[in-house]
């Protein structure tokens, strides 16, 4: 009976150790707070950001599991390791910001949330999100 119990023991640990460290590949994420996707806005409007499974710091620090937020208008996510470009449609919040206020002429865009390094270097599709909006 104890051979039992300690395989069920390791067998348990084993599933807790695999379950957090598959919990922490799906904890990074990024997310529009405002506006949610489809929304209808007025220019300017308001833009929240959030991210999970990392920490906002300001642009040149180079720490694990850290960057800053990039706004991309009506251009696709950044592969992982590229710099984000610096130009009209690429705002960068190398101060660690988290809203913004954005004045796009009337239309429909897509939004793209970018999560880069210290450097402004992508992290890829996995730490992005695209949503659409309607500018009236």
């Amino acid at each position: 009976m104890g051979k039992t119990i300690l395989f069920l023991r390791r067998l348990a640990v084993s599933a807790a150790v695999s379950g957090c460290v598959a919990a922490s590949a799906f904890a990074q994420s990024v997310a529009f707070v405002e506006p949610v996707n489809g929304a209808t806005v007025s220019s300017p409007f308001k833009v929240k950001f959030a991210v999970n499974g990392m920490e906002v710091k300001p642009a040149g620090e180079m720490a694990a599991n850290t960057g800053h937020h990039h706004l991309l208008i009506n251009a696709e996510a950044i592969k992982e390791g590229e710099s984000v470009p610096f130009n009209d449609t690429h705002l960068h919040f190398g101060k660690g910001q988290t809203e913004t206020e954005v004045k796009l002429a009337p239309g429909v865009y897509t939004l793209t949330l970018q999560f880069a390094n210290g450097a402004h270097q992508s992290y890829g599709a996995g730490l992005s999100n695209t949503i659409k909006v309607t500018v009236k």
